[in-house]
């Protein structure tokens, strides 16, 4: 046989086995794709399936525990807080908080922190009861879940300890915490306290804007710095700025008004007699002095012997005062100064001191500076945990900036020297929570004078 014929009869069986390989190929994919197959049972319907139940149509749709996740931190403070914040509310309307839970999930960069909600299992009445938190403003959005009784007892579990765990006095008091390590603590605390502020939950139309990082890290900068320079109790200092405007920059008593016998330089004059004048006198910024405050003020300052170069320069009050043009940095100078002044007054009596930056020297509102206290006591508790968890070493004695000393609203009936407590404590006083600082509507205040 020649080569010739022998590379024909090849190059034909090359084909014919290649077009019988083509052929199997497709009959078998034909085959795997329109085989009739079995399906396997499933054990649940896969819809929900709707039931009656005391009359009433439900809609069960999980076999397990149905949870929503309605909200995701990478901040445990942050966290912590908002899960106050949730659970106080909620309790505030009646409802039952037990089944509100936070979670924490390690990750390889750090633990996540999550907020569960234990619903019902009727897919109407969780939906129902999700979207009215939703709005309220409470919760941003949710996420249905299931777990089963399992995973339920160990995140209860996981949630009671971070509860133990904020109720538990710390080693290290807010007096001896180092200004720099108490800072991120300091400003996250602020930045809660403004997005929660009622008028910013209830997305009124006048709404303030809530605090900025970037804001809130100088505003607590400032304030400790204040604090430290005045020696001001830093606890109730920052009960005095949440009660007042929850650290957010807007004015407030627009209409308020006071006569004075003639106008200064500065003023905004709204009537005239032949003898008096009416003036404006609504409340300034952050810390909501009013301007005839802010004129009193400004004396003390002018006559104050304290050495003010210790102050960082954005902090230090000019030598003329213009009272349409004061900022922000300055307010908060001029409010530690007051405080300062109203405690010397009172001989270190806070909760007149406090009073009266509400309800003026001669009478002092008591409703306000308990309303302080709460604010104060709520965020001592939560900064101090706060910065024991920054903190490695708890125990450590160096700090570069003390916090002052909170002054004794009262003579306390506990054993002097008691290890491991605030001699200015109450005993058996419960942890207050986040709903429990809510802030009362302060009251228009009347000039501070000091000869009052």
């Amino acid at each position: 046989m020649s080569a010739k014929k022998f590379f024909k009869k090849l190059l034909r069986y090359t084909l014919c086995l290649a077009a019988g390989l083509a052929a199997f190929a497709a009959c078998g994919y034909t085959d795997y794709r329109l085989w009739p197959l079995d399906l396997p049972a499933s054990a649940h319907p896969r819809v929900p399936m709707t039931a009656v139940a005391n009359q009433q149509l439900v809609l069960p749709f999980t076999p397990g525990v149905p949870v929503a996740e309605v909200a995701s931190f990478n901040d445990q403070l942050e966290a912590f807080l908002r899960f106050e914040y949730l659970r106080g509310r909620e309790a505030r309307a009646g409802h039952d908080t037990s089944h509100m839970l936070l979670t924490a999930v390690n990750t390889k960069k750090a633990p996540h922190y999550k907020i569960f909600i234990v619903t019902n299992n009727d897919l109407l009445a969780a939906i129902s009861q999700l979207a009215d938190l939703e709005g309220r403003n409470l919760i941003a959005h949710y996420e249905l879940e299931t777990w089963s009784e399992k995973e339920l007892s160990y995140y209860q579990q996981e949630s009671h300890t971070f509860d133990v765990a904020y109720d538990l006095p710390t080693e290290q008091k807010l007096e001896t915490i180092n200004s720099s390590r108490m800072l991120p603590a300091l400003a996250q605390f602020l930045i809660f306290k403004s997005q929660t502020d009622n008028r910013v939950v209830d997305g009124s139309q006048d709404a303030p804007r809530p605090l900025t990082r970037e804001q809130a890290t100088e505003l607590a900068s400032d304030i400790l710095d204040v604090a430290h320079f005045y020696d001001l109790p830093l606890d109730y200092f920052m009960g005095v700025g949440a009660m007042e405007n929850d650290y957010m920059d807007v004015n407030g008593d627009l209409t308020h008004a006071v006569w004075k016998k003639r106008a200064q330089r500065g003023d905004i004059v709204l009537r005239r007699t032949r003898k008096r004048v009416m003036v404006s006198d609504y409340a300034m910024g952050i810390w909501q002095i009013t301007r005839e405050t802010l004129r009193a003020a400004h004396q003390l300052y002018l006559h104050d012997k304290r050495d003010y170069s210790q102050l960082p320069a954005r902090l230090r009050p000019p030598r003329q005062l213009d009272l349409n043009n004061v900022n922000d940095a300055v307010l908060t100078t001029y409010a530690g100064l007051l405080l300062r002044d109203l405690l010397d007054h009172f001989g270190g009596d806070v909760e007149k001191a406090i009073g009266a930056y509400n309800g003026g020297v001669r009478t002092p509102n008591p409703d306000y500076a308990s309303g302080v206290k709460n604010v104060a006591d709520y965020a001592r508790r939560i900064l101090e945990h706060a910065s024991a968890q920054d903190d490695p070493n708890t125990n450590a004695k160096s700090a570069d900036k003390p916090q002052p000393t909170t002054p004794c609203l009262s003579p306390s009936p506990a054993p002097p020297n008691a290890p491991g407590t605030n001699n200015c404590a109450t005993p058996g006083a419960r942890n207050l929570s986040a709903d429990d600082a809510q802030n009362p509507s302060p009251q228009p205040k009347p000039p501070y004078r000091r000869d009052d």
